[in-house]
């Protein structure tokens, strides 16, 4: 993902980066996120306008993930789709805000299947998504 959104002025940032909601102190570390802010891009340690935003599914956090978490992402004006990762099986899940501003889901399953990020116009097929995924060790 990282070459496609060379020179396009969006950033792919790691886990290891926050997430601001709002002015209040609720702050997320999703697995990734894409934001194409140029006020984003000078913040060493906190993003408040992402477009995307991918988290990997766990037993432990599905849920929340699902639910309160994507409620509160839900908030962000900037954020146009929402990506879910399963780590047991092929499949994704990209939950995309359409022009009434209301969440989509589009699903991907299946290991032949292509994978649309449509927030920054990238597609790849799925086995480049779980690329060093082994699904015995989940």
């Amino acid at each position: 993902m990282k070459p496609h959104l060379r020179g396009s002025g969006c950033k792919a940032y790691l886990n290891d980066m926050k997430v601001r909601i709002g002015e209040d102190e609720a702050f997320y570390y999703p697995d990734l996120l894409v934001s194409c802010d140029p006020d984003d891009h000078k913040r060493n340690y906190v993003k408040q306008s992402p477009l995307l935003i991918v988290e990997i599914l766990s037993a432990s956090t599905e849920a929340y993930d699902r639910g309160d978490k994507f409620a509160c992402y839900r908030q962000l004006d900037s954020l146009q789709e929402y990506v879910l990762v399963s780590p047991k099986t092929y499949r994704v899940e990209a939950f995309r805000r359409n022009a009434q501003n209301r969440w989509e889901l589009f699903s991907f399953a299946g290991a032949e299947a292509e994978v649309e990020f449509a927030s920054i116009n990238f597609r790849c097929y799925m086995q480049a998504v779980y690329e060093d995924v082994d699904f015995g060790l989940v």
